[in-house]
Parts: structure tokens; C-alpha cells; sequence
């Protein structure tokens, strides 16, 4: 791995050897890969253009996170900043392991998922740019060897090919089931998101990380708390918002669903409505709920995403019902 590290070093300098004027181009791909981002368009997605979709979105990028957490520990892989303090870390300060790249990974499967619904030639070649450019831009701001991207994107299309061509009969034999079962159904498998974690964590045995990792990580960002990369701090919140997502869905299903099409004036106060609901709920629970390592902070943590999950695809769409933004579906 020594050789790759030192070749991937090297890429990483040739690229920013470029010039900083690419940096602000960079961070730009980096959004559009970002947590942020996705949080920003798939709500808008569910309420203003296609539910289903927009759910779509939100719970292949909740499973394809799970995988990609569960990779990441099992490879337990440097940052290039954590290995070198010979490149410049223009990107954030991150937490996680390096490979497989996550924004690479989640690129391929939300733009993958946005051009297969849209089926047009022109679709495909723009999300292929996309995800290109997302995984180019981690190498730049140095948050990703190479060999991190070119995985990410590997495992991402095995993710997409998985979860379009699962869909389907998966949807089929949930709704088989009566309301309570589904709901049953859909908590297990959030749970057994979290066991992927868990397992990737006792391949690990009494490994840890390098203290060198930790040091070259801090003198790159030293007003960061060290990093932690084997906390489970974080791998509640994709679970718990995969259950109140597909809860919710089913929810608001159950209760004769909702149209997305409106006036617009209409739309942009179910989006400015519904996004105070989700800070709302991330800030408020965030203040009140614990950050510690421990199960009752962990169980907490899922609870806050979930509820978040669940405004936006049930508890939301019903509230627009109620004010006379949305009407029921037909």
C-alpha cells in the first residue's frame, strides 16, 4: 500500500499544483456530493416534484451511506492528510477512513437513480459528468487518495445496478403486509443497516488507529477535536432516518397520499414550511439529546433522525394537506 499512497501523493500535488483559482470550482463538486446538498433537494424532491422519487433518492442514499460506513472500517484507510503533511487540506476536516470514497460513492447512485428516472441520453451524460467531477474535486482538496474515488464509484455502481434492479419486487412484497408489519419490517432492516457497521467493526479486532494518522490530522486542522474514525457517533443517523422516511411514506400512503403538483406559490411555502420543520427538529433534538458515547445518546440519535425522516415524507405531506397547500391524491 506504501506505493500507492506515494503515487496517489503525487497525483494530489500535480493537481493542485494547478492553482487555487480551482479550489472555489472544487468545493462547488464537493456540495454537490455533500450530505448538505442532498438534505437541501431531496425534500424538495418529495414535496414539490415527485414523492416517490424524491423517497427513492432518500433511502438508496441512507442504505448506500450504511454500505459505505461499513467499507470504509472494514478497509480502515488513511486521508491523504492523515498520512502526509506534505499536501495541502483544502477540503474540511473529516472524521471517517478514506476508502471507499463516500461522495464518490453516493454520487453514482443519486445522480445514477436522477438519469434513470429521466431515461434521456442527455441525463446520463450529465450525472456521469457530475459524478466525475465530484470525485475529482476529493483528490484536489486532498480528503481522498485516487484509489479512495476510484472505489467509491466502483462500489457505487454495483449499488445502483443492486438497489434499481431490487426495488421493485422488494416494494412488492412489503406491501403484501399489513401497516404494522410493514413498519416491523422496515425498523429491522434499519437495525440491520447498523449491524453492517457493527461487523465491520469486529473484523477489526484490537487494531487501532495510528497515532501518526491522528497527529498529521491535527496539525492540518488543530482547532479540530482528533479524529475518531471507529466512533459509532455517526452511524445512527442514516438508520434512523431510513425508518422515518419509509414510516412516514407509508404513512401518508395509508392515509390516501398527496399530490405534488400545485401552484408554485404553493410549492415554495411547502418547501420554506417544511425545511423549518427539519431545522426545527435537527437543532432543537440536537440541543436537548446527549452527544456522548453511550447507548442511551446512540438510541437518541436515531430517534432524532427518524422524526426528521418521518416529517419529511409523512407528518410534513400531512400538514400541507391540512393547510390547504397540497390536496390528497386522487
Amino acid at each position: 500500500m506504501e506505493t500507492i499512497y506515494t503515487y496517489g501523493l503525487l497525483i494530489i500535488m500535480w493537481f493542485q499544483n494547478l492553482g487555487l483559482w480551482l479550489s472555489p470550482v472544487m468545493k462547488f463538486f464537493t456540495f454537490l456530493g455533500s450530505e448538505q446538498f442532498y438534505l437541501l433537494v431531496a425534500p424538495a424532491i418529495i414535496w414539490c416534484i415527485d414523492a416517490a422519487l424524491g423517497l427513492r433518492l432518500g433511502l438508496f442514499l441512507m442504505i448506500n451511506g450504511m454500505v459505505n460506513a461499513a467499507l470504509k472500517i472494514a478497509l480502515h484507510m488513511p486521508r491523504p492528510y492523515w498520512y502526509s503533511t506534505q499536501i495541502k487540506a483544502l477540503g474540511g476536516a473529516e472524521n471517517s477512513f478514506g476508502a471507499p470514497s463516500g461522495h464518490a460513492q453516493n454520487a453514482v447512485v443519486v445522480w445514477g437513480t436522477l438519469a434513470n428516472h429521466i431515461k434521456t441520453r442527455t441525463a446520463w451524460i450529465i450525472a456521469i459528468i457530475i459524478m466525475f467531477m465530484i470525485g475529482l474535486s476529493r483528490i484536489y482538496l486532498a480528503v481522498h487518495f485516487p484509489h479512495d474515488v476510484l472505489l467509491g464509484w466502483i462500489v457505487g455502481a454495483i449499488m445502483l445496478w443492486l438497489l434499481l434492479r431490487l426495488e421493485k419486487p422488494v416494494v412488492k412484497w412489503i406491501r403484501s403486509y399489513s401497516l404494522a408489519v410493514q413498519l416491523l419490517l422496515i425498523f429491522l432492516f434499519s437495525l440491520g443497516l447498523i449491524f453492517l457497521v457493527v461487523i465491520a467493526q469486529l473484523t477489526l479486532t484490537s487494531w487501532s488507529v495510528p497515532v501518526d494518522w491522528v497527529n498529521s490530522a491535527h496539525l492540518a486542522f488543530p482547532e479540530e477535536p482528533a479524529v475518531t474514525p471507529l466512533s459509532y457517533h455517526n452511524v445512527l443517523s442514516s438508520p434512523g432516518a431510513f425508518f422515518g422516511l419509509a414510516a412516514g411514506y407509508i404513512w401518508i400512503l395509508h392515509l390516501g397520499g398527496f399530490t405534488t403538483r400545485d401552484r408554485w406559490h404553493k410549492l415554495v411555502l411547502r418547501y420554506i414550511f417544511g425545511v423549518l420543520g427539519v431545522l426545527i427538529l435537527y437543532l432543537g433534538l440536537g440541543s436537548l439529546f446527549p452527544e456522548s458515547e453511550t447507548f442511551l445518546a446512540y438510541a437518541l440519535r436515531y430517534v432524532r433522525y427518524a422524526l426528521i425522516g418521518f416529517w419529511i415524507a409523512g407528518f410534513a405531506p400531512w400538514l400541507f394537506i391540512k393547510l390547504r397547500l397540497a390536496s390528497r391524491a386522487k
